[in-house]
């Protein structure tokens, strides 16, 4: 057993999320969006973390750490305890960030996903996007969508991930799981290999540069169902952000193209519950039907709020409506949905009066951007 497992354990026991080490620091835990120390244990010297960090990674691969600064990878500690590991540099030496990955691949009921999303899985090419700001549970829903496919239907889905977080195992499809960079170098590599490897599905971890966003449409183009995650918070956004990427010249043409391929959009946020201990998932969800083709085509995306808001029978959600529908139940603080809303004024009149001056100075929140 590791000595770094003592501390998993720990994690694991206390319900957290996250275990955050730092040299010279005391290590600690993310425990329902709170992070706090770790009782009984010593300040993290030098060798101790270099120790903590050098008994779980691949020889190579911490040689890498410690050249570059960088590195993920994913560490099983036993069969129910898997970790996404995040090692980094800061100003008093290393640091790792650890985030628990649940073994058991939770469904979209388990979720309170709006079950409309498995319209996603259905479909048999095009592109839909998962986005939201990270630590929102884009990984999570996916994973579930996916489970979703691989139970109903029988078909070859890929993903290229970094690291792999959910192990999928084949149930009626098969699944080829490649990580970024040991099975495949980037993202982009992964995505052009696909078009060989008689792919139905591709899941791409992250697109995060105009390679992979250009060959991520391309491959929607020629028929491959591609899931895409980025870091946005709404529909609107997500389409501006991926024609933003290209050069000026060639935006008008990506617009026709995302406006052919696209098939969807799922923001996502996770909002701290007020009624018991833990978060809940808000989602905004638009469907690319005739009226968000021509928006997109026409690069006149402030259009697409009033198609979302006009869309509910389809099974479109606004943001705001989501959280809404939260506060309405008590599940999430007037404090929380108005925080994360996009149009704060609605929740204003809501808030404590205490808290009333929230909005004043400039009227907005960073989180939704």
């Amino acid at each position: 057993m590791a000595e770094i497992d003592v501390l998993f354990k720990y994690l694991v026991d206390t319900g957290g999320s996250d275990l955050h080490l730092s040299e010279g620091e005391y290590p600690k835990t993310r425990v329902h969006g709170a992070v706090s120390i770790i009782p009984d244990q010593e300040l993290l010297t030098k060798e101790r973390i270099h120790m903590l960090l050098e008994e779980i990674c691949d020889p190579k691969a911490f040689q890498i750490y410690l050249d570059t600064g960088d590195l993920d990878f994913a560490y099983s500690m036993d069969e129910e305890s898997r970790f996404r590991c995040n090692y980094l540099k800061q100003k008093n030496g290393l640091a790792a960030v650890f985030r628990l990955i649940p073994t058991e691949i939770a469904t979209l009921e388990d979720l309170n996903i709006p079950a409309v999303i498995k319209e996603f899985g259905h479909m048999r090419s095009g592109l839909v996007l998962v986005t939201g700001p990270t630590g929102s549970g884009k990984s999570t829903t996916l994973a579930a969508l996916i489970d979703y496919i691989n139970t109903n239907f029988n078909r070859h889905i890929i993903t290229i991930e970094e690291p792999i977080e959910f192990v999928h195992r084949n149930k009626k499809s098969i699944i080829t799981q490649r990580e970024v960079p040991i099975q495949t170098s980037s993202f982009a590599d992964g995505l052009r290999a696909t078009l060989r490897e008689d792919a139905d599905i591709v899941l791409v971890g992250e697109m995060r540069d105009l390679e992979t966003i250009s060959l991520a449409l391309t491959a929607a183009e020629t028929g491959l169902l591609v899931f895409g995650t980025l870091h946005t918070n709404n529909a609107r956004k997500t389409v501006d952000r991926i024609v933003d990427v290209f050069p000026a010249d060639q935006q008008s043409q990506v617009r026709t193209m995302l406006a052919a391929s696209l098939r969807g959009v799922v923001a996502q946020l996770l909002m701290k519950r007020s009624d018991k201990p833990g978060r809940t998932a808000v989602n905004e969800i638009m469907f690319a039907n005739t009226a968000v083709s021509a928006i997109i085509r026409e690069g006149a995306t402030q259009k697409l709020y009033d198609v979302i808001i006009g869309g509910k029978a389809e099974g479109m959600q606004f943001m705001d409506e989501a959280i809404w529908e939260k506060l309405q139940t008590n599940m999430v603080s007037p404090q929380e949905a108005y925080m994360k809303a996009i149009d704060k004024t609605r929740f204003k009149k809501f808030l404590p009066q205490e808290l009333s001056h929230l909005g004043d100075a400039s009227g907005d929140n960073p989180l939704s951007h």
